[in-house]
């Protein structure tokens, strides 16, 4: 699926690039009007891949206006345009009409976050190899990086560094995904706030409800931070 998204997202930048959309804002294609829109949603709901074209053609306008914010980062346009673009197909694809949200609202966050995290991929990437530098010689008169110094595998060090970033963007959406219940229960239900979890027995009796309720409420509350993180 991403892989497809990916060349779909190469084609589209070349025809971009090849129109003068990027020196060019007003070569942009005029955004869809909100029945166009529901029309081609549906369409492409349907199975109808030349509507999902269609509604990135149509909003690439919104992914220039997201990369704008991100012009003092010293990241090439192009590339930060490709990147948009990649979250603008992921929005149009997990987009549901049904929840009532707009197309532009939700593909602005999702474009937002598919060039932060090439950011933040890009400056981890930056740190590991300074790990690497040369930082001073041995007794030997051996060069010794930072990675020596630490006394640890580099692998290693990555991976706590990837643990790192990934826990603190759960402990974000947690704090800004889940209701006041919800982000309660996972907190005494995994440990998070002592490192002491609770069974779901145990949190019912706390709160004066069912165990299966706790259950209901968990499993929803999981729910929700499974498709912040996956999006």
């Amino acid at each position: 699926m991403l892989e497809a998204i990916i060349t779909l997202a190469a084609v589209i930048i070349k025809e971009i690039l090849s129109f003068g959309y990027l020196t060019n804002t007003n070569s942009f294609p005029q955004p869809l009007t909100p029945e166009e829109e529901k029309k081609y949603l549906e369409m492409y709901k349907k199975g109808d891949e030349e509507a999902r074209n269609i509604l990135v053609e149509r909003n690439l306008r919104l992914v220039a206006h997201v990369v704008k914010k991100y012009g003092s980062t010293g990241k090439d346009i192009d590339d930060l345009i490709s990147i948009g673009t990649i979250g603008l197909i992921k929005a149009i694809s997990t987009f549901d009409i049904s929840k009532g949200t707009h197309l532009a609202t939700y593909a602005a966050r999702c474009i937002d976050n598919e060039i932060l995290m090439s950011i933040r991929s890009e400056k981890k990437i930056k740190a590991e190899v300074s790990l690497q530098d040369p930082i001073g010689v041995d007794k030997e008169g051996n060069e010794i990086s930072l990675i020596d110094v630490l006394g640890t595998e580099q692998d290693e060090v990555s991976d706590k560094v990837e643990k790192r970033l990934q826990v603190n963007k759960l402990y974000n959406k947690i704090n800004s995904v889940l209701k006041n219940r919800e982000k309660m229960i996972i907190e005494m239900r995994y440990g998070l706030n002592n490192g002491h979890s609770k069974t779901q027995r145990e949190i019912a009796k706390l709160l004066g409800i069912s165990r299966s309720y706790v259950s209901r409420i968990e499993k929803k509350a999981l729910n929700k931070l499974f498709k912040e993180l996956t999006m």
